[in-house]
């Protein structure tokens, strides 16, 4: 199974906390685990103040007031911008993982010159932290019934106001939130 690409949308009865109500976009999956960001907790930093925190300027007035937004409990002292692929033009980052489907993932610091200096990618999603699986464990909570997965779409991403994203998630799988039961069950 390489869920790489795919929404993972929190059961209702998810039972940890951290992820009741997220969404979690796979960048990475594969038989020595998973890695994602959740796309729908914004925290109290907005872009430009992260940017004032490591010394840099943001210049583009498209990216003020963008929130960032808390990835995962793992490694939250750090910064992941899940991004548009650049073409050769639009320049490569350092620390970069080229996902299937179109985006990209960069962890160096490059990406955040690049956006203060004017440039860098369009359209962004700024997290501190990332959600991270070991070998087999997603695909135990999958089991458990508390994830449901679905083909990740950019524009739910970077164009769905972040109130809207999980029902908009759900309805990729023509689910109501509201039809949602908290209790699993298992034939």
């Amino acid at each position: 199974m390489d869920l790489t690409n795919q929404f993972l949308i929190a059961m209702p009865g998810m039972a940890d906390d951290t992820f009741s109500g997220a969404v979690v976009y796979l960048c990475e999956h594969n038989d020595q685990g998973a890695l994602g960001l959740v796309i729908n907790k914004p925290i109290e930093l907005t872009l430009d103040g992260l940017l004032e925190k490591v010394e840099l300027n943001l210049t583009r007035e498209d990216l003020r007031g963008m929130p960032v937004f808390f990835g995962g409990p793992v490694q939250t002292e750090r910064g992941f911008v899940l991004h548009e692929r650049l073409d050769a033009e639009g320049g490569h980052y350092n620390a970069t993982l080229a996902i299937p489907g179109g985006l990209e993932m960069t962890t160096s610091r490059d990406v955040l010159e690049a956006l203060s200096h004017g440039a860098g990618p369009r359209k962004l999603l700024v997290t501190l932290g990332y959600s991270g699986w070991s070998a087999g464990q997603l695909e135990e909570e999958i089991g458990r019934n508390g994830w449901l997965t679905v083909d990740a779409q950019p524009e739910l991403i970077f164009d769905t106001p972040v109130e809207q994203r999980y029902a908009k998630a759900l309805s990729l799988l023509g689910i109501d939130p509201r039809m949602l039961s908290q209790e699993a069950g298992h034939a």
